[in-house]
């Protein structure tokens, strides 16, 4: 190990010890929040790299740096049945956790006060990992993702992030800046957060440090704990997505995807996709995903974590492309909802829309289609919902169904052919799977 690593390693630990983190009240609950239920749930990482589906019940799910336990409690909600093990450096942060987990009445889980590093000591294998927040503070973190890696089964998988260079260069800055002031040679506490404050209240608001990094709400004093996460942050470091990838080299696992891949199409960025200058139309078919994914955070580093996924080596379950299903395929396709759109929210929408004869308004209660807004036609949605919310259905089983909720093409007024239905199925089903929402498997 570095020299410096124990040093900085304590001073993290003493950080989160002073400033335990997420600072969220006990009584707020990830519960009804269906788009942070969805990255947490086991079912979409699952699904994304093997086209199949997977119950979480006696899954066993691994919170590595769980904090003050807000993720670890999203992580139970969004995986009914699993078992919950979350560890933290900061043994403050781990009693705010056990209390918090304890006080929505979850008993499957365990919490300990013990480094990433040491996670073999656990003597257990993981189903599903969350290092949410926590890698880029890692002085090795190549040395973290193998000691994950260590207690990950086959076929599990990681989700991690880090700190973007791009998009935080002005967070790292003001970092500079205030350690060369010596507000970070011990744990920042209440003297330098208040240093902190009168420096950047003192400054023209033309300055572009404060222009860039300093929101209005950091002089309130409930939200100056956000300056131990960003100016003030121990060990902070930004990355970038080449970096990424030489990480997971290093440590022997291999990349799946990001955890928010539908942001992440480079395409998308140019006014018209369909039409991309010569350069571009002739340099992307050929280029590597990673390649593709370095090229879109130099054009537009939005996004402050490269948050991704990713597993032992050549494990994922090969499957052919939906776009290549055969009519056969379609005719023995099993189709589910995620187990995230099956939640009362949606379920309450359902009913809402059809009482109002409204379109079900799929995004604004699941917000997972990087912006798009998908709304879904009334009667669509009540030929596939009701019945996908008790259990996966045949492909066979909702055709028959939509015949007998539409009979008729409402254009031409003449009784809708079993071809035309299917065909309009297979578009809905198709675009609901490509945003996340369904899951098609074969019999």
């Amino acid at each position: 190990m570095p020299e410096k690593d124990p040093e900085i390693i304590d001073k993290i630990r003493q950080q989160f010890d002073f400033g335990p983190y997420p600072q969220v009240p006990l009584d707020k609950s990830p519960q009804d929040n269906l788009g942070v239920l969805y990255t947490h749930s086991l079912a979409t990482s699952y699904y994304f790299r093997n086209r199949q589906l997977i119950d979480s019940t006696g899954k066993l799910i691994l919170d590595a740096g769980c904090g003050t336990g807000y993720k670890s409690l999203a992580l139970a909600y969004a995986n009914p049945g699993a078992k919950i093990v979350g560890v933290d450096l900061s043994e403050q942060s781990i009693k705010l956790a056990r209390e918090r987990l304890e006080h929505y009445d979850f008993k499957n889980a365990e919490f300990f006060v013990l480094s990433l590093y040491d996670l073999p000591n656990l003597g257990l294998e993981f189903d599903y990992i969350n290092c949410d927040e926590v890698l880029y503070l890692i002085p090795e973190p190549v040395r973290a993702l193998q000691a994950m890696k260590a207690v990950l089964k086959p076929d599990g998988i990681i989700r991690s992030n880090l700190h973007s260079k791009y998009q935080r260069t002005n967070l790292f800055r003001a970092q500079k800046l205030f350690a060369a002031m010596g507000l970070m040679d011990e744990n920042p506490e209440e003297m330098a957060i208040e240093t902190v404050i009168e420096t950047m209240k003192s400054l023209q608001d033309w300055v572009d440090l404060k222009n860039k990094t300093w929101p209005k709400q950091f002089e309130e004093k409930e939200q100056q704990g956000e300056l131990l996460s960003n100016q003030l942050l121990q060990g902070d470091r930004g990355f970038t997505t080449p970096e990424l990838f030489s990480l997971l080299r290093e440590a022997n696992l291999e990349f799946i995807s990001m955890a928010n891949w539908r942001q992440w199409d480079i395409e998308k960025l140019f006014k018209e996709p369909d039409n991309l200058p010569v350069f571009w139309a002739l340099a992307l078919p050929e280029a590597t995903l990673e390649e593709k994914l370095h090229l879109y955070e130099l054009l537009h580093p939005n996004y402050r974590l490269l948050d991704f996924w990713c597993g032992h080596s050549d494990r994922a379950c090969p499957s052919t492309s939906i776009e290549e299903w055969s009519d056969e395929d379609w005719e023995t396709a099993i189709v589910d909802l995620h187990p995230i759109a099956k939640m009362p929210p949606i379920q309450e929408a359902l009913e809402e829309a059809r009482q109002t004869l409204q379109l079900l308004p799929l995004s604004q209660k699941v917000p997972i289609a990087g912006g798009q807004q998908v709304s879904l036609d009334i009667t669509i949605a009540s030929c596939l919902f009701p019945p996908l919310f008790e259990s996966p259905q045949p492909f066979s089983t909702l055709l028959e169904r939509w015949q007998l909720l539409r009979p008729v093409n409402l254009e031409t007024l003449e009784p809708t052919t079993r071809a035309e239905s299917s065909q309009l199925l297979r578009n809905t089903l198709t675009g609901l799977e490509a945003l996340g929402y369904a899951f098609l498997g074969r019999s």
